[in-house]
C-alpha cells in the first residue's frame, strides 16, 4: 500500500525516456527524469516522497517538502482564489487550504500554522488551520520533566500555545519566558505539569539542579567572552538579567551562589569576576 504524503521505500521496475516507474503492490508510480538519482537502475530501492500532481496522478520525487502528511507546519500563503488559499510547502504544486478549513481568511504573504493531511474524498494532500480538530486531548503520554519538541502556534493573554511532539497542545506562561519567541518557532521545551483536565503547562528552561547547571555554564561562557567579568550582580534588575542572559533573577542568583561556593568567581559591587 502506498502512503500518500509520506516517504515510501519503493523498487524501480521500469526505465523510460521521461523517467522511471516504481512499484508498490500492483501500482506503478512515475518519477520524472529530473528527480531520478544518477546511476539508478532497475531493481534499486529508492526512498521517495509520494503526492498527486495537478492531473491527479501519483508522482514520486526526491524533493524534500516542508511538511508531510499528519504533521503540523508553519507555511506561507502564496496565492488565494475561489477554492481557498495555496501554501508554499517546498514542492512544485502548492498545498490547498479550503475555505472551510480557514477559521480566519488567509492572506497571501502571511504565514500560518496548519495541519497537513490526506483528504478522505479527493485522496489529495490538503491542509487545515483548524488545529483543534487534530490535537490529541485525552491520551496524554508525556510526563512532568520530559523534554519535548514545540511548535509555537498562537499567543494568548497568558502566554503562548504550542504543539507538543506533533500531538498535544500546551501553554508557556509569559512570566516564564526569558527569550524572544514568535508564532511558527520550533523550539525545545519541558513539560512543567500535566493537569487533571489534561491541560499541559510548559517551560522553555530546565528546572531545579539541571537549570542551575545550565545557567552556570552560560554565565561562565559569557564571562570568558567578556574577558573574565560580567557586569551583573544581586543589585541588577530582573530586566537587565533577562536581557543579557535570558534567565530569571532567581535562576541567576542560584547559579552565582553555586559558582561562588565552588570558588570559580569573585563577587563585587559592579558584577562578577572569574577567579
Amino acid at each position: 500500500m502506498v502512503n500518500i504524503g509520506e516517504y515510501n521505500e519503493l523498487e524501480v521496475v521500469k526505465e523510460l525516456e521521461f523517467g522511471i516507474y516504481l512499484r508498490v503492490d500492483d501500482v506503478e508510480i512515475l518519477m520524472p527524469t529530473k528527480w531520478v538519482p544518477e546511476g539508478t537502475r532497475i531493481g534499486d530501492m529508492l526512498n521517495v516522497f509520494i503526492y498527486r500532481d495537478s492531473d491527479d496522478r501519483l508522482i514520486a520525487t526526491t524533493m524534500v517538502p516542508f511538511a508531510t502528511a499528519n504533521t503540523f507546519a508553519f507555511l506561507e500563503v502564496k496565492d488565494a482564489n475561489a477554492m481557498g488559499a495555496f501554501l508554499d510547502w517546498g514542492m512544485q504544486k502548492d498545498l490547498l487550504v479550503p475555505f472551510r478549513e480557514q477559521p480566519v481568511k488567509m492572506e497571501p504573504g502571511k504565514s500560518y500554522v496548519v495541519f497537513v493531511y490526506v483528504d478522505d474524498i479527493s485522496n489529495r494532500l490538503v491542509a487545515s488551520a483548524r488545529l483543534n480538530k487534530y490535537i490529541e486531548g485525552n491520551d496524554i503520554k508525556v510526563m512532568e520533566g520530559d523534554m519535548v519538541d514545540l511548535l509555537i502556534y498562537s499567543e494568548t493573554p497568558l502566554g503562548y500555545n504550542a504543539i507538543i511532539n506533533n500531538m498535544y497542545s500546551g501553554l508557556i506562561y509569559k512570566n516564564e519566558i526569558y527569550e524572544t519567541i514568535r508564532i511558527g518557532d520550533r523550539v525545545k521545551g519541558f513539560v512543567s505539569r500535566v493537569r487533571e483536565d489534561n491541560k499541559i503547562d510548559l517551560r522553555l528552561q530546565k528546572s531545579g539542579f539541571e537549570l542551575v547547571d545550565d545557567v552556570k555554564w552560560r554565565i561562565l561562557k559569557m564571562m570568558k567572552d567578556e574577558k573574565g567579568f560580567l557586569s551583573l550582580s544581586d543589585n541588577s534588575s530582573p530586566e537587565e538579567i533577562k536581557a543579557k542572559l535570558a534567565i530569571s533573577k532567581k535562576a541567576f542568583k542560584k547559579a552565582i551562589g553555586a559558582l561562588y561556593k565552588e570558588r570559580l568567581i569573585k563577587l563585587t559591587d559592579k558584577g562578577v569576576m572569574l577567579v
